[in-house]
């Protein structure tokens, strides 16, 4: 099986982009994949989410050239590997400015890394700057989460120029593989209009799949667990795994 790469990518915060991509990373390693998440975000959110220890040597090591398989640590969850993000990440930008060939770093250095693994899935931070942009230059996919806000649109439209731009000067191999939902309310009649537009507009690219707003999912990362280890019941792990469905399904 050659090697899935996928980002979750949106340039605003707090859309759900680190939940989703450490619970997808957790339901597919819990199916048999073995899964490495990448931590892109001085936060360190998503290394959390999965009890990684983001004070250990992680993503800026491996950007800057100092180590790479010592640095995949263990996870909560049997197959989920993470290489965690943390506050080193902060200055990266301005270290990387005016490096030649700054946009290559992360695709250069994650190469020997892609064998031993059936996906990487990379948290990136909520911009598009230098640490984004060797993410795009990397992946096969990007996926997209998004809240069903008065202005997702606008931004959405944002992504979309970017990916097209990268597309034409990086790598010539991106694509979306989708659009999803996140904190989704059917009784908002401002969620339904969302969705209605956007379903209207980007038609397949839009997953079926919504997100829930759901007590639980937004519990479980205090935890250090992936909604399907912290309770796979709940309304949210339900949808979280129709969407691995969906993600394995396009991711091929």
């Amino acid at each position: 099986m050659q090697t899935q790469k996928i980002i979750f990518l949106n340039q605003k915060g707090g859309v759900g982009k680190t939940t989703t991509a450490a619970n997808l990373g957790s339901i597919i390693a819990s199916m048999g994949h073995k899964v490495l998440l990448v931590d892109l975000d001085s936060q360190g959110n998503l290394s959390s989410a999965v009890s990684a220890d983001s004070m250990l040597p992680g993503t800026y090591e491996l950007m800057i050239g100092r180590g790479k398989r010592e640095l995949v640590q263990n996870t909560s969850v049997n197959n989920l590997y993470c290489i965690s993000g943390g506050i080193n990440l902060a200055g990266l930008n301005v270290e990387l400015a005016d490096e030649e060939g700054r946009n290559f770093f992360f695709k250069n250095t994650i190469s020997s890394l892609e064998a031993d693994f059936d996906f990487i899935f990379v948290d990136c931070p909520p911009d598009l700057g230098i640490l984004t942009m060797n993410a795009l230059a990397w992946t096969k996919y990007v996926f997209i989460p998004m809240q069903c806000e008065y202005f997702a649109m606008e931004g959405l439209n944002l992504i979309m120029r970017t990916v097209a731009n990268v597309k034409k000067s990086l790598n010539t191999e991106i694509e979306i593989i989708g659009i999803g939902f996140m904190m989704y309310s059917k009784r908002s009649n401002l969620n339904n209009e969302v969705v209605e537009d956007i379903s209207k507009y980007f038609d397949k690219l839009v997953f079926k799949t919504k997100i829930p707003r759901n007590v639980r999912l937004s519990e479980a990362p205090s935890h250090g667990l992936p909604i399907n280890v912290y309770d796979n019941s709940c309304s949210g792990g339900k949808a979280y795994r129709q969407l691995a469905m969906e993600v394995l399904e396009r991711a091929k």
